[in-house]
């Protein structure tokens, strides 16, 4: 005998608000009925406001951690969910930001959130998170925009009337961007002096200096505050660097000693270059 086989079909039912045919779900209502009656997103809000710093270009990221972020990168949108609330009585789908003139002072986010309404039914929702940038300068900015506030300064000096290793370095913090963290810059007799907001800013650049051209420092600091109660201390800390008084092209007399440990050179040398060594040419056999 042949067997027979009985193809199984799920019936539509119709809708009880708009008696179009859907397939049979908890609630018996079409996706357009439901939309009508329930939203899911009720209890989030749709704009939120930003805290954006002019000065070092950073988000406020509550209660008092400043976040260095980009337009439409996964740190800020972190940062953009993170404020917004009733997320956690839904389920996030997707998150993307939506395109926003680029002075327009808005971020606009497009949410897909999930939830179950009845039991069994899901409904998925879009909306759109309107964030308002207000600016507002952090505590370090705030601390620059006081005149002569530092903690930490470094004298740069060289003392030579041709400062051209002088002119080099500047071209170096420059192209490197190492005074991006300071606070002041000012012309001094010698040279130049950098005002920075912490020490750890200032011995970035000194591991800087100390790298690309040969100097000698010191450092001295000075009791600013003490609290006796937690036993701490705040020191003004100033740094005295003094870069080698020679330059490209100076001539220099070497001690004989030092003559006979670099192979019998003359005593009488010309400067060749400058970088993070003195390089020497001995102007008689040009070595």
């Amino acid at each position: 005998m042949e067997s027979m086989t009985v193809k199984q079909s799920i019936g539509k039912i119709l809708c009880c608000e708009c008696g179009t045919p859907i397939d049979p779900n908890p609630s018996n209502q079409c996706i357009g009925c439901i939309r009508t009656k329930v939203d899911i997103t009720e209890d989030i809000p749709k704009s939120a406001p930003l805290c954006f710093c002019r000065g070092c270009e950073r988000y406020l990221d509550p209660p008092s951690c400043w976040l260095k972020a980009a337009l439409e990168s996964r740190e800020l949108l972190r940062l953009c969910l993170k404020k917004v609330k009733g997320l956690n009585q839904v389920r996030l789908v997707n998150a993307g930001f939506l395109w926003t003139e680029e002075h327009s002072k808005r971020i606009k986010v497009k949410l897909t959130v999930e939830k179950e309404i009845h039991s069994g039914a899901v409904l998925q929702q879009q909306f759109v998170i309107e964030f308002i940038i207000q600016h507002q300068l952090c505590d370090e900015c705030h601390r620059v925009e006081a005149k002569d506030y530092w903690n930490s300064l470094i004298q740069l000096r060289q003392k030579t009337d041709h400062k051209r290793t002088f002119y080099y370095l500047e071209q170096l913090i420059a192209k490197h961007r190492v005074h991006t963290q300071t606070s002041n810059i000012k012309a001094a007799h010698g040279g130049m002096d950098f005002y920075f907001g912490s020490e750890q800013a200032s011995n970035k650049m000194l591991d800087f200096l100390t790298s690309v051209v040969p100097c000698k420092w010191t450092k001295s600091k000075k009791l600013k505050s003490h609290d006796i109660h937690s036993n701490t201390y705040n020191y003004k800390i100033t740094y005295s660097v003094e870069i080698v008084p020679i330059c490209k092209d100076s001539v220099v007399c070497l001690p004989a000693k030092l003559s006979h440990q670099l192979g019998g050179i003359s005593q009488l040398c010309i400067v060749l270059r400058v970088t993070n060594n003195i390089f020497l040419i001995d102007p008689s056999t040009a070595q």
